[in-house]
């Protein structure tokens, strides 16, 4: 019979009775029943009533001293053991625990008789043991079941998870659960036919009653169902509302945890077949094999679904990332992206890269654009104003700036600083420059760490070196540093030592060194060039070709 089942916290495991037996400390003693490992304990209750069944709840070991049974119950009619050990197997108790003294000397005849019949488990408590010991006895050993199974749990849940992330994602996590579950998962796709499947092969009931289970999920309000075909368990997952594709576990017995654990296996398995069905991870895919294939990066852009620019034209922000605590994890890093409204996100070592689609350009009279340092100039009227902090702020008098979309710093200036990071941002660029962007932001999350800052924007802005056509500036450049051209860690740590005014302590940190390479790699270069770094002059035209030597 297919049941409804809402998807919970994995409930406390019951124990064994042959568990508690074990214990010497509490001397406990089986006289009848079936065998102490064969019944499971979820609890322990005492009761002196006659009748205990509107007091349990069912799986409970019953302890009782007797005192509702009379002293001369040995003879013929005295007390009706049959109807009272009746009523506690109605009421699903899983064990009776009788004490022996003050009012017992031994454990009545006739209640052994009883419980023989009915087949319920009898155990003698010895006088020396307390009813609350024995409670307790069973709340130590749930707690340790429990604890155990949260760490089965946890387990499966980091063996799912990095099985997600496997090059065959939905193969390897279904199976990681056929093997964590002991049975058969399956993929069943929107019409109803299986996708993908791993672990032991079920017979052609189980097999046809799984189908039918995963069936009928998608046709009802309820996202799980169970139900047991030939002493197999059955359980089906819909992955998302309205997609169709289900998720059916066969396993022949089933642990208190296996639940949540087949629940989180549902919830990745909607992630990946959600990416699949959703027209972006389509459009990205597509991408991708393009630039795979050799088509250019302005040419699969508009499949990302970038910002506007320019005519046809997309525009894109790249984000350099640090986490200012720790080390970079793809959680984290998606979070990041999803912060900054994007789902392109590459976290590789300690830095996460993000592609960010640039807002539309502000129009003349009243944008703002971003500066060198990371704060911003007045565009038109000159309405806008940088703070200190890089903020802005309109003069008075001045109409509001236009409110900025999300994940965007002060008017559409680019991506704002995220808690908890430090961010290097590139210039607005089209998709033939981004590798391009992806230098200036490295460099400029290279000057944020040195600086303390939580952002630092790359951007351009008129100036005298734009006055020499590029072809001459870069032929300048190669010219001017080709003595330490063959060796790209002087130039890299005359750059930053350049652009952070000299600043030993600043610039070790910028490049992950300590000080004293710094001062050596300087001095180097110095050398090398035959040039008087304490010169201003020959401080400005070293940055001047810096910035226009490429590659």
């Amino acid at each position: 019979m297919q049941e409804t089942a809402v998807p919970s916290a994995p409930p406390t495991p019951p124990v064994s009775l042959a568990a508690l037996l074990s214990r010497d400390d509490l001397g406990l003693r089986q006289i009848t029943g079936p065998p102490a490992g064969e019944v499971t304990i979820h609890g322990a209750h005492t009761s002196e009533m006659s009748d205990p069944y509107p007091y349990l709840l069912g799986g409970e070991l019953l302890l009782t001293a007797g005192v509702h049974i009379p002293e001369a119950a040995g003879r013929p009619g005295s007390f009706d053991f049959d109807g009272y050990v009746a009523r506690i197997v109605a009421a699903g108790g899983a064990a009776l625990g009788f004490g022996v003294a003050p009012v017992h000397d031994t454990v009545p005849a006739g209640l052994v008789a009883a419980c023989e019949e009915h087949g319920l488990p009898l155990v003698e408590v010895p006088p020396r043991t307390t009813f609350s010991g024995v409670a307790r006895a069973v709340w130590q050993l749930m707690a340790r079941a429990r604890l155990s199974e949260l760490r089965r749990i946890t387990q499966a849940q980091q063996g799912l998870a990095a099985a997600a992330s496997r090059p065959d994602p939905v193969p390897s996590v279904l199976r990681r659960l056929a093997g964590r579950l002991e049975g058969r998962a399956v993929l069943y796709g929107p019409e109803g036919a299986e996708i993908a499947a791993a672990g032991r092969e079920p017979g052609d009931e189980v097999r046809r009653a799984l189908a039918e289970l995963a069936r009928f999920v998608t046709g009802h309000p309820s996202s799980t169902a169970t139900d047991t075909v030939a002493g197999t368990r059955l359980a089906a997952y819909a992955l998302g509302p309205g997609r169709g594709f289900v998720l059916g576990v066969a396993a022949p017995h089933r642990e208190s945890g296996d639940h949540t654990i087949a629940s989180v296996a549902a919830v990745l398995l909607s992630l990946l077949t959600g990416e699949h069905q959703s027209g972006t991870g389509a459009a990205r895919s597509s991408a991708l094999v393009r630039l795979l294939l050799g088509a250019r990066r302005e040419e699969v852009a508009p499949l990302l679904g970038g910002g506007e620019g320019d005519g046809a034209v997309t525009r894109w922000y790249v984000v350099h990332a640090r986490p200012d605590t720790g080390a970079p994890d793809a959680v984290s890093a998606s979070a990041l992206g999803a912060a900054l409204g994007s789902p392109l996100v590459d976290a590789a070592d300690d830095v996460v890269r993000v592609l960010v689609p640039a807002p539309p350009r502000a129009e003349d009279g009243g944008g703002v654009r971003p500066e060198r340092d990371g704060g911003v100039r007045p565009e038109g009227d000159g309405s806008v104003r940088p703070e200190g902090d890089g903020s802005v702020r309109p003069e008075a008098g001045a109409a509001a700036p236009r409110k900025p979309p999300a994940g965007s710093g002060p008017a559409g200036s680019g991506p704002a600083a995220q808690p908890g990071w430090t961010l290097g941002v590139s210039a607005p660029v089209a998709p033939a420059e981004w590798p391009a962007a992806d230098a200036q932001a490295a460099r400029a999350l290279a000057r944020a760490r040195a600086t303390r800052s939580a952002l630092v924007r790359h951007a351009e802005r008129p100036g005298f070196a734009d006055l020499v056509p590029p072809g001459e500036a870069e032929a300048h450049a190669r010219a001017l540093l080709a003595p330490i051209g063959g060796v790209p860690a002087l130039a890299e740590t005359l750059r930053a030592w350049l652009s952070l005014h000299g600043s030993w302590d600043r610039t070790a940190v910028a490049l992950s060194v300590h000080r004293n390479t710094v001062r050596q790699r300087i001095a180097r270069c110095a050398a090398l060039l035959g040039a008087d770094l304490d010169d201003p002059d020959v401080r400005m035209e070293l940055w001047f070709a810096l910035r226009h030597l490429r590659g």
